[in-house]
């Protein structure tokens, strides 16, 4: 048995790391151009047979024309990394920001991951904001803080404007609104670099600090040791506090409320940060802020059912939720949070549109699947089908998902009742657009900041197809359900637009002042 085992392992390795040896071979050879056109004809095919409303913001003939001359463009073998770049920019024309082109990039053995695991690349540590046409580092979570604040000129001694101009044509907002560009490109930078160069060693950056220039190079180097600390501090023989038994049953109760803390909040390991925050401005807590990161990781009800119930014990009269940087998340989440911020019945989205009876198969069996899931998938599509075929229904000639936030709820008995702010910026995307359009339609609360990313009348998102191509393996994500708010606004194609227009500004950055928060407070004091 303990022989069977080996050579079943050693099975599994060869077969890894010819199948890593294969597919690094297969995204940097130079591809013959029918194939390529092969790829590009089975993407629209894809596109047209999944996607529920594909010509919401082009004509099919336009679009067919997109396509049809990204093939005449290619008329020589190229490899994956280029055909992305040639092909990033053609979907973009959808102008749905759910619909996104994914690089390709080499894949690693197991024994060249282990050692990747023990480094760190320094260029990772960064984040940048894009204001004023220029790349700022706004954070690091290396040791040097003293590039906080400063501007990317360039990188690898190309210009930062031209750099930042390609990305944006490799991804679209939804409809024609395109403050999600300048906020996205900042926020995912590193991302975006990494998928147009792969993997690299070193950058060499030059970064301007008010007239002077200078060079910096960010190398992958080696994380912490936190094994070798132990044993340098063991080496002093500093020799452990004994603790009481009163004082270990506290260490553990502590422990105790940080992992429910962590849980409830979101805790964010990468940045230390919560995903959802409350806070109180003042000494009387007649102010609260609300930060929501994101609508993903976390115990939300919980979390919500907590801070409405301080805001209703506290007597709060003014509810500041920020929404800026919020990508999305959840609709189950944003339908709870929407039911404290109502006092009257509502119904939180529409019957989705869909392209297909089964829409939930469909999401479980893409290419790109994982074996394991697929056969989760099989063995569970009796049940899958059973229970799409129960809510997708048809009408004049289209079908609709009925989803759960389709029926019309009550709003919570906690449910917030003062005045209300909402922060929104370029980066307000999806879900926290979506929210958005109730409260603006409803004219809830008073929207400070930026036209969201995101549009008011909806997306094509809820759940997602990945494709894979089968000659360059690039891969594009699609959603598969229109999702939106039972309101809309004319003209379509733009987002949740400000009561209040107001832009940050390098200054704002470098000084960190929030001019959003702080014509919001200053408004306060006026009502008071």
């Amino acid at each position: 048995m303990k022989k069977l085992f080996i050579w079943v392992s050693v099975l599994l390795c060869l077969v890894s790391c010819n199948s890593v040896k294969k597919y690094n071979e297969q995204i940097t050879t130079l591809h013959p151009v029918a194939d390529l056109h092969n790829d590009i004809d089975k993407l629209y095919k894809q596109l047209t047979r999944h996607h529920p409303n594909l010509y919401q913001y082009i004509s099919k003939k336009d679009l067919e024309f997109k396509f049809d001359s990204l093939k005449t463009s290619i008329n020589t073998p190229i490899a994956s990394r280029e055909f992305y770049k040639r092909l990033a920019p053609v979907v973009a024309n959808v102008r749905q920001g759910h619909v996104a082109v994914g690089s390709v990039s080499k894949q690693f053995k197991r024994k060249e991951r282990k050692t990747l695991l023990k480094q760190k690349f320094e260029f990772y540590d960064l984040d940048f904001e894009y204001l004023e046409d220029k790349l700022l580092v706004t954070n690091t979570r290396g040791k040097d803080s003293t590039i906080v604040g400063l501007e990317v000129v360039n990188i690898e001694n190309e210009p930062i404007t031209n750099v930042v101009n390609a990305f944006k044509t490799r991804f679209a907002s939804d409809g024609y609104n395109t403050t999600l560009h300048n906020r996205f490109i900042g926020k995912g930078f590193s991302r975006f670099y990494y998928k147009d160069k792969g993997f690299l060693d070193s950058i060499q950056v030059t970064l301007k600090a008010k007239d002077s220039l200078f060079k910096k190079t960010f190398r992958r180097v080696p994380k912490k040791d936190k094994k070798a600390k132990k044993d340098s501090i063991s080496e002093k023989k500093i020799k452990p506090k004994k603790l009481t038994k009163q004082e270990k049953q506290a260490n553990k109760l502590a422990k105790k409320r940080k992992r429910k803390k962590d849980k409830m909040y979101g805790y964010i390991s990468k940045t230390k940060n919560y995903t959802r925050n409350l806070d109180f401005i003042g000494k009387d807590s007649t102010v609260a802020y609300m930060n929501i990161r994101g609508f993903t990781n976390g115990n939300y009800k919980r979390f919500y059912k907590q801070s409405f119930k301080k805001l209703d014990s506290a007597k709060t009269k003014h509810l500041i939720l920020d929404l800026r940087n919020n990508g999305g998340g959840r609709i189950a989440e944003i339908a709870k949070l929407y039911s404290y911020l109502t006092d009257k019945d509502y119904k939180f989205v529409n019957k989705s549109e869909v392209n297909s009876r089964i829409p939930f198969l469909k999401f479980f069996m893409s290419n790109t699947t994982p074996l394991a899931l697929k056969v989760v998938g099989g063995v569970l599509s009796p049940i899958i089908i059973a229970e799409n075929l129960m809510k997708v229904k048809k009408k004049d000639g289209k079908l609709y998902y009925k989803m759960r936030e389709s029926k019309t709820r009550h709003p919570n008995a906690l449910n917030y009742k003062g005045n209300m702010y909402v922060l929104t910026n370029g980066n307000s995307f999806s879900a926290s657009s979506l929210i958005s359009t109730h409260l603006k339609a409803t004219q809830r609360a008073t929207f400070v900041g930026e036209e969201t990313g995101g549009a008011y009348n909806g997306c094509v998102a809820g759940i997602y197809k990945i494709y894979q191509l089968p000659t360059t393996k690039v891969k594009v994500r699609m959603g598969l359900m229109q999702i939106e708010a039972p309101y809309k606004q004319n003209p379509d194609g733009y987002g949740i637009k400000p009561d209040v227009e107001i832009l940050p500004t390098i200054n704002d950055r470098v000084s960190n002042f929030d001019a959003e928060l702080d014509w919001i407070l200053k408004d306060i004091e006026k009502k008071e």
